[in-house]
């Protein structure tokens, strides 16, 4: 959702047509929430990602996410298949950090989990979105 925000904010358009994601507020937040999610995810004090909160935000952003990168038309079904993708992989992906915050600890764990992430969602995004809106 962040790198999905990034490119909006660059005035890159997306396939699906999503007004919520014109707004400026939108965009920002959508940011803001992937910088913060970085950080916090490093707390001991976090909460694992399947918890009801953590789940919801999952299914909310990667509902957002799928219809804005699903071609135009085909919104409901990119939302569903995100959504389909993103609850299960919390689940596998949460399996993955316990076991590597066994061998190499939280923090460390976190950093390499996030770098991954952050670079398949700006390779996702920038593969599927277009040029510069008005270019």
């Amino acid at each position: 959702m962040a790198s999905l925000a990034a490119a909006r904010l660059l005035d890159r358009r997306t396939p699906g047509h999503l007004v919520l994601l014109d707004r400026p507020l939108f965009k920002w937040g959508g940011l803001a929430m992937g910088v913060g999610e970085l950080f916090g995810d490093k707390m001991k004090s976090a909460p694992d990602r399947t918890v009801f909160l953590g789940l919801l935000a999952r299914v909310m952003s990667a509902g957002i996410a799928g219809a804005a990168l699903a071609p135009r038309g085909r919104e409901e079904a990119g939302a569903a298949a995100a959504v389909a993708t993103a609850v299960p992989l919390a689940y596998l992906t949460l399996a993955g950090r316990k076991r590597a915050m066994a061998r190499i600890g939280q923090t460390r764990s976190g950093l390499i989990e996030d770098a991954l992430i952050v670079a398949a969602g700006a390779a996702i995004v920038a593969l599927v979105v277009g040029r510069k809106t008005g270019s």
